[in-house]
Protein backbone atom coordinates (compact mmCIF):
# COMPACT_ATOMS: atom_id res chain seq x y z
CA UNK A 1 0.00 0.00 0.00
CA UNK A 2 2.85 2.11 0.26
CA UNK A 3 3.42 2.56 -3.62
CA UNK A 4 -0.68 2.75 -4.52
CA UNK A 5 -0.75 4.50 -7.68
CA UNK A 6 -2.44 8.08 -7.47
CA UNK A 7 -5.67 7.48 -9.84
CA UNK A 8 -6.62 11.41 -9.07
CA UNK A 9 -3.93 12.91 -11.04
CA UNK A 10 -4.79 10.64 -14.16
CA UNK A 11 -8.71 11.53 -13.89
CA UNK A 12 -7.46 15.69 -13.39
CA UNK A 13 -5.80 14.96 -16.92
CA UNK A 14 -8.17 12.97 -18.43
CA UNK A 15 -11.10 15.98 -17.69
CA UNK A 16 -8.27 18.23 -18.89
CA UNK A 17 -8.01 16.41 -22.13
CA UNK A 18 -11.81 16.36 -22.95
CA UNK A 19 -11.94 20.23 -21.82
CA UNK A 20 -9.43 20.82 -24.55
CA UNK A 21 -10.85 18.60 -26.86
CA UNK A 22 -14.60 20.36 -26.65
CA UNK A 23 -12.59 23.82 -26.95
CA UNK A 24 -11.29 23.05 -30.10
CA UNK A 25 -13.99 21.63 -31.21
CA UNK A 26 -16.21 24.67 -30.68
CA UNK A 27 -12.87 26.81 -31.85
CA UNK A 28 -13.43 25.05 -35.41
CA UNK A 29 -17.38 25.15 -35.51
CA UNK A 30 -17.18 29.64 -34.76
CA UNK A 31 -14.63 29.29 -37.43
CA UNK A 32 -16.49 27.94 -39.92
CA UNK A 33 -20.01 29.42 -39.14
CA UNK A 34 -18.92 32.48 -38.02
CA UNK A 35 -18.74 34.20 -41.33
CA UNK A 36 -22.81 33.21 -42.25
CA UNK A 37 -23.59 33.97 -38.47
CA UNK A 38 -22.20 37.70 -38.80
CA UNK A 39 -24.14 37.61 -42.38
CA UNK A 40 -26.99 37.32 -40.28
CA UNK A 41 -26.67 39.98 -37.79
CA UNK A 42 -25.66 42.43 -40.35
CA UNK A 43 -28.81 41.62 -42.34
CA UNK A 44 -30.81 42.22 -38.90
CA UNK A 45 -29.18 45.43 -38.19
CA UNK A 46 -29.17 46.80 -41.62
CA UNK A 47 -33.25 46.15 -42.00
CA UNK A 48 -33.53 47.78 -38.81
Amino acid sequence: MLFAPKEKGQGLVEYALILVLVAIVVIVILAILGPAIAQVFSNVISSL
